[in-house]
């Protein structure tokens, strides 16, 4: 009996991935001394070699999002090659999962075990009498054994408004997948549309939450546990949500060129996990970091 086989597309050898590799390179490398330069009040090459970095990327990604979609809309993929697609999206969000697990990680740890053991808790009544007797457990953690002060972020100010706006975008996004599954082509455009204008202010928010926090409440990535699980956290997020943006950002010019039909459009419902994934994240984010 003869078998049937389903074709399996398989690109040619591609420069992007090398391409990519040098810009995120650039990034790290030049992120690490504008960050040193900042901190010597010196002009260096690093910011420099930060925004050629990202302009490498910002290249990158126009050039290889374009050759995915010039195969895909030349009919090229197979449906084993979508069943492919999904598997990698879904493999690359656990993977994000298990990131963003390792920083929770780390805060319940410093929070619910560290932090008492520096009080004199367990077997600790000696180490916490004789180096930080005057150290009080209690969280947030405004004030490390090292006599380092700072101010705890609100959570009913901007974390609460920006909680809210992610959100509403995740229903605007909903209701734009509505709309494609509808062929409602101007649903589909209003309410993505809407979904990237609802991003970009959370992350402008997000920068003067930041800002408030450097500025008003002395809250810097110096200030003791509780100031670099703060940052780390919410920062990683950001990029996230970032990241995210650009992602659907894409999406949205395909859809204005009037790519994706109720049957295929696998690259929207990438775009679609993602982001539904950070905002539960930050949902997580903000009663764990914010709120208790």
């Amino acid at each position: 009996m003869s078998k049937t086989y389903e074709k399996y597309y398989v690109p040619a050898q591609s420069p992007w991935p090398i391409v990519g590799a040098v810009a995120l390179f650039c990034i790290a490398f030049g992120a690490g001394h504008y960050v040193i330069d900042m901190s010597k009040q010196q002009n260096g090459f690093g910011g420099w070699l930060l925004l050629l970095g990202l302009a490498i990327l910002v290249f990158m990604l126009v050039g290889w999002f374009r050759n995915v979609i010039e195969e895909s809309m030349s009919g090229l993929y197979s449906s084993q090659m979508d069943r492919s697609f999904r598997q990698g999206m879904s493999w690359f969000i656990l993977s994000e999962v298990m990131f963003f697990m390792a920083f929770f990680g780390a805060l319940f740890y410093g929070r619910f075990i560290a932090m008492e053991w520096l009080g004199g808790a367990s077997n600790n009544a000696m180490t916490h009498a004789v180096l930080w007797p005057e150290f009080l457990p209690s969280w947030p953690l405004l004030k490390t054994p090292g006599g380092i002060e700072t101010q705890a972020m609100p959570a009913w100010g901007l974390p609460a408004i920006n909680t809210l706006i992610l959100i509403i975008s995740s229903i605007t996004l909903h209701f734009a997948h509505t709309g494609l599954n509808q062929n409602k082509r101007g649903q589909l455009k209003f309410m993505l549309g809407l979904t990237l204008v609802l991003g970009a202010i959370f992350l402008c928010l997000q920068g003067y939450e930041y800002i408030h926090a450097y500025r008003d409440l002395g809250l810097r990535l110096d200030s003791g546990f509780y100031g670099n699980t703060f940052f780390l956290l919410t920062g990683f997020h950001g990029v996230h949500v970032t990241l995210g943006a650009v992602i659907l950002l894409f999406v949205f010019f395909r859809v204005l060129k009037g790519h994706f039909t109720p049957e295929k459009h696998f690259a929207f419902q990438a775009g679609a996990w993602y982001w539904h994934f950070v905002d539960v994240v930050w949902i997580c984010l903000f009663f764990f970091v914010y709120v208790l």
